[in-house]
């Protein structure tokens, strides 16, 4: 019974945190030497009750709080009960390092909780079914978790959002956690992808800064544009390269791709090895690129019209000696049904150029078992007008997987 009232009174605590936020000041700033007008930011400063009411929360015995976390993490598994989970972590410090020590990475419990969990690599043993829903009228492409639409229905909880914006030598699609926020001054940006002039090869950007590179950011003057360091990494770290072969001879068949996964070691896929999983919350920091300068005082700029497949030296590896390479599975020619065919497993019901599989590209020297091969890291495909299926596993991340399927909405006339 104890636990019963508290369940309830914390699930008041979560209905009550939407009209909590709601409460905005009327107060106007004015700033006479520019002589423009500035809203305050929303405050919510908690009354005298709420204060005790939240100490009383703080302050329960730390075995009933693992109690109840532990029965919370176990009893809601799907969105939107998920979202009990989160409402935890916010009501005090002491629930959220709770939630932090309960709530597992997902590769290691299978579950999307928090927004850092869509840049951790997915679970080993089984994918994660999503779906990407394309707006052609303002060029926008979200990502929900689910089956598909005709399954999740209005209940599928939205993962991702990119906007394509067209630029005068390159596309970039602009990535962010809300569906019409895609500023990248917002909090809730979290990376890009950039094409060359072609659209024949597509680099992933980061917005948040490696650890390697923060002491060395935070130490820059206010205002100064983030420098490349020495080694040749930037203020964005760069996660990933897709390239698609020329085809110059303008023959009939599948496009052909390769992922050059600059954040993710070859090692990982092999027995024992780990993919880098980020656990601190996500800090995105304000998009500026420049190059480092050179033994002549210039600076170097990362060639992002080239249409040669990407050399090691010309991007960040972010110290990674050999990074993990994808490519995609070849398919076959149906004779009966005259087309390329790949196994979907029912996943994929339309066929597309756009679809495709990608596999790890291993030599036969690498030291990488038969069935790690052949296992299926992401694949991509149509099921309806503008419905597109994404699967994704270990080692590559919800966001990483997204930015590679953004890649094949983008025009490529010289490679088809």
């Amino acid at each position: 019974m104890v636990f019963k009232r508290i369940w309830h009174e914390l699930k008041e605590i979560r209905d009550g945190i939407g009209s909590k936020s709601r409460r905005v000041t009327d107060r106007k700033h004015f700033r006479t030497s520019c002589g423009r007008s500035h809203i305050a930011p929303e405050l919510c400063v908690p009354s005298l009750t709420e204060l005790v009411e939240q100490g009383q929360w703080e302050n329960l015995p730390p075995e009933l709080l693992l109690d109840i976390m532990n029965r919370v993490e176990a009893s809601e598994t799907q969105w939107p009960a998920r979202r009990d989970v989160v409402a935890c972590a916010s009501v005090c410090s002491s629930w959220r390092d709770a939630t932090k020590e309960i709530v597992k990475p997902l590769e290691l419990c299978g579950w999307l909780t928090f927004p850092i969990s869509l840049k951790q690599p997915g679970p080993r043993d089984q994918p994660i079914q999503c779906y990407i829903k394309r707006e052609r009228a303002t060029s926008v492409f979200r990502l929900y978790l689910g089956l598909g639409p005709a399954v999740s229905g209005n209940g599928s909880k939205m993962l991702l959002a990119a906007k394509k914006v067209r630029r005068t030598a390159h596309t970039e699609f602009l990535i962010s956690l809300d569906r019409n926020d895609f500023s990248r001054t917002s909090n809730m940006y979290v990376g890009k992808l950039r094409s060359n002039f072609l659209g024949t090869k597509f680099t992933i950007f980061d917005s948040q800064i490696s650890n390697d590179l923060q002491k060395d950011t935070s130490t820059q003057r206010r205002g100064r544009p983030s420098q490349v360091s020495p080694n040749g990494a930037s203020s964005k770290s760069i996660v990933a390269t897709v390239s698609y072969e020329l085809n110059i001879l303008r023959t009939r068949g599948p496009r052909r791709m390769h992922c050059f996964m600059h954040s993710i070691p070859f090692s990982a896929i092999q027995e024992g090895g780990t993919a880098p999983t980020p656990t601190e919350p996500l800090q995105p920091h304000n998009e500026t690129y420049s190059g480092a300068p050179d033994s002549k005082g210039k600076s170097t700029l990362i060639d992002f019209s080239s249409t040669s497949l990407i050399e090691p030296s010309e991007i960040v590896t972010d110290g990674i000696a050999e990074p993990l390479i994808l490519e995609n599975k070849t398919p076959r020619w149906h004779e009966q049904l005259q087309c390329w065919c790949l196994n979907f497993k029912g996943r994929v019901t339309v066929a597309s150029v756009k679809n495709f599989q990608l596999v790890a590209s291993v030599e036969p020297h690498q030291d990488v078992p038969a069935a790690e091969q052949e296992k299926v890291i992401l694949q991509f495909g149509k099921i309806g007008k503008d419905i597109f299926t994404m699967d994704y596993r270990y080692p590559l991340s919800a966001f990483q997987a997204f930015a590679i399927c953004l890649s094949s909405f983008d025009t490529k006339p010289a490679c088809e």
